[in-house]
């Protein structure tokens, strides 16, 4: 019989039935935990883990597939981390494209309707000057990353009816109808030039590490923004507080960052124009992301207990 762990603290009793529900349909025991030393003694050699449980991932050589509800699986990518090397990994990216691709919406039109600096002096009493604004529509997009979050921002951006929307992928590849132009990662010097909105949304690979260079942040036209809901990794942020502080880009919203919590000496903090929020883009906030979180767990634990393959597995030597 199938044993399976589920530790999260973000459901709810709606979840909880959903994964009890399936785990009845193949015949399978299931433990649900708030911290990972409550595993009761005979789930101690548990099959399945829906979780971001390390510690029982690092010792469980039981253990044979580990879904996190995360989109991100970076820490679980590090050589040797599992005691069972065969272990497979699934992640959840896919249930966060609506709440992150609002984020992203959220944050364009706070920067560049200066809604930002409209907020900061209301707060403090003041009643501001006019200002000059900028809009999506008729800017030029380009979405590096065109994975879940990047094809669900794009569907959302083109009804700001912007001049163009550009995907960015490794691949060069996506069928996804929102975007007018597919390029490969290694033409991205071509159409930074031409960009008014650049949107991050990698995963943290060795491939993406810093991928936005100081060259490739002063090739983007001067009063350009930038967003990054990816990996922290994929910026360099001195260049890009230069950049801000010079006005070369007119603003930055930034939710990821190499060193998080944000350290309260980190210079960006009072970087002007630069919109700063806590990694909250995605997270298991949104009644939505818990929902279709679950039900992507739910139809692998079919898949695995019917020995298919996972449709959500996780290439670890790729890192997505």
């Amino acid at each position: 019989m199938i044993k399976i762990i589920v530790f999260s603290t973000a459901l709810k009793e709606q979840h909880v039935k959903m994964i009890e529900e399936a785990a009845s349909r193949v015949n399978a025991r299931v433990c649900f935990i708030n911290s990972e030393d409550g595993v009761p003694e005979d789930f101690k050699d548990a099959d399945v883990v829906y979780g971001n449980a390390f510690t029982i991932a690092g010792t469980y050589k039981s253990l044979r597939w580990l879904c996190s509800p995360n989109a991100g699986i970076d820490k679980f990518l590090v050589p040797g981390f599992f005691a069972n090397p065969e272990c497979m990994l699934s992640n959840s990216s896919g249930s966060y494209g609506v709440s992150i691709a609002e984020h992203i919406i959220a944050q364009t039109l706070m920067m560049m309707r200066k809604i930002t600096l409209c907020y900061k002096e209301a707060i403090n009493g003041i009643w501001g000057p006019q200002r000059q604004q900028d809009s999506i529509k008729d800017s030029r997009i380009t979405c590096l990353g065109t994975g879940d979050i990047g094809r669900t921002f794009a569907s959302r951006a083109r009804a700001f009816q912007p001049r163009n929307i550009i995907g960015v992928s490794r691949s060069g590849k996506c069928d996804d109808p929102n975007f007018d132009t597919m390029l490969k990662i290694e033409e991205l010097d071509s159409i930074l030039p031409e960009t008014d909105l650049l949107v991050m949304s990698l995963p943290g690979t060795p491939e993406t590490e810093n991928i936005l260079t100081k060259a490739r942040i002063n090739l983007m036209p001067k009063g350009s923004y930038i967003v990054n809901v990816g990996r922290g990794s994929a910026i360099d942020e001195d260049a890009l507080a230069e950049a801000l502080l010079e006005g070369h880009i007119a603003g930055a919203a930034l939710d990821v960052f190499k060193v998080e919590p944000l350290p309260k000496e980190s210079k960006l903090w009072n970087v002007p124009n630069l919109l700063i929020t806590p990694h909250v883009a995605g997270n298991m906030t949104l009644l939505h992301t818990i929902n279709r979180n679950v039900e992507m767990f739910c139809e692998d634990l079919e898949n695995y207990a019917n020995n298919r393959p996972l449709r959500y597995m996780v290439d670890k030597n790729k890192g997505y």
